[in-house]
Order: C-alpha cells, then structure tokens, then sequence
C-alpha cells in the first residue's frame, strides 16, 4: 500500500449497519448467519482505517458480539441507546421500563390473532415483527401506534422493514454516528454509512450533512448518494476496500 492510498484511507471513518446491510434479512432476527469471511474483512478494514470503524445497529451490542466473536468491534446498539467505542461504553441505556414491560405483556397477548407475528423485547425497546405474516402489517402498525401513545412523549415509533419498534425518542442512528464521529479514532474524518432500512436514514441525513459518503443498500427510496443492488455487494466491496489496491472510496463508489 502506498503512502497515498494510506492517507486517503485514514482521512474516513466507517459506520456499518448490520441486518440488510453486513448480514442477508432473514425471517426471525435468531435466523440470521454471517458471512464466514466477513469478520476477517472488517478487521483488516478497521485496521486500515486506524480503528475507525464501528457498527451501527438496532440490536443489542451483546448480540453483535455473538455474530463477530471473538472479535469486538466498535458499535451502537439500540439505535444509539447503547455505544462502545475503543472498549468503552459510551453510552447506557437507562434502567428497566415498568411501562415497557407492560406493553410487551399486551402486545404478546394481542399478537395472537396474527400467527407469524412476534414480539421482540430488547429489554429498553419494543418491536414486533411480521415478516412471516405480512397480511398483518397495517393493522399491526396501528397496534403500535396506539401503544406508544399511552407511554407518552419520551417514546417514539421507528418503522422498519416488516417490523415497528418502540424506543425513547432521542434515540437513532444519527445521533449515535454524531457521538462516535467526537470519540477519539473517528475525530475529524469524513464519515462513511451503509444501510439498507428507514432505520437508517437519520445517519444518512447526518453523514450528507458532514460532506461524508452515504450508501444505501438495496432498491428503496433513499437520500443516500449511493445505492448497492444488496448485501452481497457491500459486503464484496467492503472486501475490495480492506485490500492495499482500494485507497479512494468516493472513486469506488461512484465506479
């Protein structure tokens, strides 16, 4: 690798979404399986980016690190609820909700008329899944949103692919970008996001803001700048990137 190439390489700092993005959708969020390649591509990326790189997530961190072990990587767990960056946690949701637990209880009795659909308590987040049963998206949907209009203004609905998750209102992936991009190994670089989900969008709009590239994965609507057909092809072009003959990303991108 030449001493360009390394310049131009260690001037970014790489947020990664998981499901979708890193990792093919799978029907249950149990289901799905990484690629085996993958976790030695993103730690010879990281190492080329001078450790900045961090996944950014609606699962739990714990969760990540089971698909990844024994690696860990830097990452935003719970939309930004949750951050580690460098082995230190950032970030910490806060204690149990009593009034979350109760909606779950609801919803699990409620979800019975929709077989397929399922509830995923995150323990500081809600989401109900219907993937196996998309004929009950829309009345699913509004289940949700009476829910979280009993618990008040601090929470907010977050629409997914075949799924709505209930979380506290501040919390989302652009803000959690915003608080890596001030950790130390990501200070002043250019960011980089993939994602595939509306989930994402609040780190797109955030990277488009700081002049960073931004890419969507997959055929949806999007404000990212640039668009990968799927999975398999980020998951190759990150491949290509962790290599010493990839030093321009924009270039890339844009190819």
């Amino acid at each position: 690798m030449d001493a360009r190439a390394s310049k131009e390489t260690k001037q970014h700092a790489l947020f990664l979404d998981f499901d979708g993005t890193l990792a093919d959708i799978a029907p249950t969020p149990d289901a799905v399986r990484v690629e085996p390649g993958l976790p030695h591509t993103l730690d010879a990326l990281r190492a080329r980016l001078g450790g900045a790189l961090a996944i950014v997530s609606g699962r739990r961190i714990e969760s990540l690190d089971a698909f990844f072990a024994p690696l860990l990587f830097d990452a935003a767990g719970l939309h930004g609820l949750e951050i580690r960056a460098n082995g230190r946690m950032l970030e910490r949701p806060a204690s149990d909700h009593g009034a979350l637990r109760a909606a779950a209880t609801s919803l699990r009795k409620r979800l019975v008329a929709w077989p397929g659909a399922f509830v995923e308590d995150k323990q500081h987040t809600l989401a109900v899944h219907w993937r196996l049963a998309p004929q009950a998206g829309p009345a699913l949907a509004d289940v949700m949103e009476e829910i979280v209009a009993t618990l008040g203004a601090g929470w907010r609905l977050q629409a997914g692919k075949a799924v709505a998750e209930i979380l506290p209102a501040w919390a989302d992936k652009g803000a959690a970008v915003e608080t890596l991009l001030n950790a130390p190994a990501y200070r002043g670089r250019t960011p980089v996001f993939f994602g595939d989900d509306m989930t994402d969008e609040d780190a797109i709009r955030i990277v488009n803001a700081r002049g960073g590239l931004s890419v969507n994965v997959g055929l949806r609507p999007s404000a990212a700048a640039f668009r990968l057909p799927d999975p398999a092809a980020a998951r190759a072009l990150l491949a290509r990137w962790a290599q010493d003959d990839a030093s321009d990303f924009a270039a890339e991108l844009r190819g």
